[in-house]
């Protein structure tokens, strides 16, 4: 008999053991037809939060409910390394154990690095366990073990032998915190206070100057030309002409070029081909030299002159105190301008001239764009608006920088000789060859998660049964990130889209709606409400509290008030139960009006609560299950049944009725239902 009082620690207490030494949450039945979902991996970073529980609880009741229907249901778990995040997370700790972490040598480096990979997996294992996941853990992957190291290395060899990745200067964005190049999508614009400086560039040989107005002045060092508009009658003239550099009194040509837009600002712009990525355009079409003049740290180096050594910020202060000592500056305009910043470290980015490895992304674009067309084949998003975003991303694309200034990571397979190149699976056996120190963008390797933790690129019996998966789920902020490149290396080395469905939901808000961040102290720790309100509470409230693609603002009342209801189901469990100890067999002979009733009631809700999940409407599936639980089966049918208890028809009905009840809630709520 249950206790007299819902508890939900002593429900949830030994469970999830249970399972495991059971082996419920295995998959390879093969008289069973397949359904397999992989998560998407955690960063090996800390814990996870409220949004991981959203979307990991999404997949649960996906996989469970699929798993009941009598499906082979796989659900691949595993994390990620997260280059750039792990990497500063290990050097905070190696400089508070007081090691500089660049002090170190790269393999010792990685001995740290692999403890605390270690160390948080375990964690992220424990969480998983209390948020009651149905994992199959026999096929757990981590994107840089073995198996997925050669996926990695045969996708790269194989994109640079299709001329499709390549190693080139390119201006590209610079994290000068992490000392690392970033890809266009791992910059957030940020509106920031910023300034129109005005100076005089003197044209050489007389009184007169041109006005060029910048808002990075300590670039002008690296400036090789000033550009106006060949058709700009205000200054054609002077094209071919040079100006004196302010500050480093060298001469610089004035060229002609449709870059400067003559109704923008004074029509004059300064070139600067190291440090921005239309000048490098310009300074190609020109023929001009590149000067970097800014250290991968973000302080200036001896192309700066007498600032070398000083930060870029540091020296933009000093510079245009000294413009404006020496008559050089005409004005300041204050502007709010958009500005890139690492999504990692927060920093301003630097646009900086590096040689870096690139995928070519317009094929690979072009080919999701065409695949999205046909309907048998193509990612289903739910909701279908999501669609757009990726299309608009592969419309829009531009080459993929993928190499990253860092220890953890892929190993970027490539080696040098003096100019000689060697790209393959395995080092070169001849002497003098040198690995590329630099490792790839970490979403490199989790491009390939759907099928590489599938054991491709071999042809294994678990790709054959389990690609494409059926359904993705995730955030739509990681479109871009993640689903783009999933979907392009999907198409480009299997034929096949990843997955059929791809299931979007929002960010998780606090009450007022703002983001749940660290600086505002408003973020809620899964695991502190799972102890005060139990697993199942917190499963019920996320998974139908908003719809596909809403955002959802997170409510500890509304969380309180589903542990409310998860006692009401508790009490009216315990009321048949008490009633139906006697019970043999099901005997329906006899149905009293209100039997039939609730009889009619359970069939329709079945029908619209299994519409709604083969639909992935949680939100409504939950919505038809509380009200025909709480209003018509605990306040009308129980109390009426009151009145016919000694009906072994009533008893059947009660039974059937509880029993597919807790069957219709187990995926929402597996602890509850399981201990009923």
């Amino acid at each position: 008999m249950l206790e007299k009082k819902y508890d939900h620690k002593m429900v949830e207490e030994g469970k999830y053991e249970n399972w495991l030494n059971h082996k419920y949450f295995e998959s390879g039945d093969m008289s069973k037809k397949p359904y397999a979902i992989v998560i998407p991996p955690p960063n090996v970073t800390g814990k996870l939060h409220l949004g991981h529980a959203w979307d990991t609880t999404l997949q649960d009741i996906i996989i469970r409910f699929k798993r009941m229907q009598g499906y082979d249901a796989l659900w691949v778990p595993g994390m990620d390394h997260a280059g750039i995040a792990t990497q500063a997370k290990v050097d905070a700790k190696l400089k508070d154990m007081g090691i500089n972490p660049r002090s170190l040598e790269r393999t010792e480096w990685l001995k740290y690095a692999w403890d605390w990979k270690n160390e948080y997996a375990e964690n992220i294992h424990k969480q998983w366990a209390k948020m009651g996941l149905s994992l199959d853990y026999t096929k757990e992957r981590f994107t840089l073990d073995s198996g997925l190291s050669d996926a990695v290395k045969h996708v790269f060899v194989t994109l640079y032998n299709e001329g499709l990745i390549y190693r080139g200067e390119r201006i590209i964005n610079w994290d000068p915190q992490a000392m690392t190049a970033l890809s266009n999508e791992e910059v957030i614009y940020k509106d920031v206070p910023g300034a129109f400086y005005h100076i005089k560039y003197f044209i050489e040989g007389t009184d007169d100057y041109l006005e060029v107005a910048t808002t990075r002045p300590e670039t002008l060092f690296g400036d090789t030309a000033v550009a106006v508009n060949p058709n700009d009658e205000r200054y054609k003239d002077l094209i071919g002409k040079n100006v004196i550099l302010p500050i480093v009194n060298k001469l610089i040509p004035i060229i002609g070029d449709e870059h400067a837009d003559p109704e923008f600002g004074t029509g004059i712009v300064k070139i600067t081909p190291a440090h921005d990525p239309n000048d490098f355009e310009v300074g190609n079409r020109h023929n001009l030299e590149r000067i970097i003049v800014i250290n991968p740290d973000g302080t200036m180096n001896e192309n700066a002159l007498g600032y070398n050594g000083l930060d870029r910020f540091l020296c933009r202060k000093k510079l245009v105190e000294d413009l404006k000592n020496d008559g050089l500056l005409i004005s300041i305009e204050e502007i709010t301008h958009s500005v890139g910043h690492s999504e990692r470290t927060g920093v301003m980015v630097e646009p900086y001239l590096s040689k870096q490895w690139f995928v070519k992304m317009r094929p690979l674009a072009d080919r999701v764009l065409e695949n999205q067309k046909d309907k048998n084949n193509k990612v289903n998003f739910v909701p279908e608006r999501f669609e757009k975003i990726m299309n608009h991303w592969m419309e829009i694309t531009y080459d993929w920088c993928i190499s990253r200034q860092l220890w953890w990571g892929h190993r970027i397979p490539a080696w040098y000789k003096g100019e000689e190149v060697y790209v393959g699976m395995e080092a070169p056996t001849e002497e003098g060859w040198v690995q590329d120190t630099d490792v790839l963008d970490t979403w490199f390797s989790s491009a390939l998660w759907p099928f590489s933790t599938l054991g491709w690129p071999e042809e294994t019996d678990l790709l054959k049964r389990y690609y494409p998966n059926n359904v993705l789920v995730t955030g739509y902020d990681i479109i871009p990130f993640w689903v783009n490149r999933m979907t392009f290396q999907g198409l480009h080395f299997t034929g096949k889209r990843p997955f059929k469905d791809c299931l979007i939901h929002g960010l998780i808000r606090d009450k007022e709606g703002r983001k749940m961040s660290k600086s505002l102290g408003n973020g809620v720790d899964p695991m502190d409400v799972i102890d005060e309100y139990g697993c199942d509470a917190l499963r019920y409230f996320l998974s139908t509290s908003s719809a596909a693609g809403q955002d959802l603002r997170y409510d500890e009342e509304k969380v309180k008030s589903t542990w409310n209801f998860i006692n009401k189901l508790w009490n009216a469990s315990r009321f048949c139960l008490m009633n139906i100890e006697d019970l043999k067999v099901y005997d329906f002979s006899n149905l009293a009006v209100q039997d039939k009733w609730i009889l009619s009631k359970l069939n329709k809700v079945i029908s619209k609560v299994t519409k709604n999940m083969e639909s992935y409407e949680f939100n409504n599936a939950g919505g038809e299950l509380y009200s025909f639980i709480w209003s018509d089966f605990c306040d009308s049918y129980i109390e009426m049944s009151k009145f016919s208890l000694d009906s072994v028809s009533t008893k059947s009905t009660l039974c059937y009725a509880i029993s597919a009840i807790l069957k219709m809630l187990h995926p929402f709520m597996p602890y509850v239902t399981d201990e009923i």
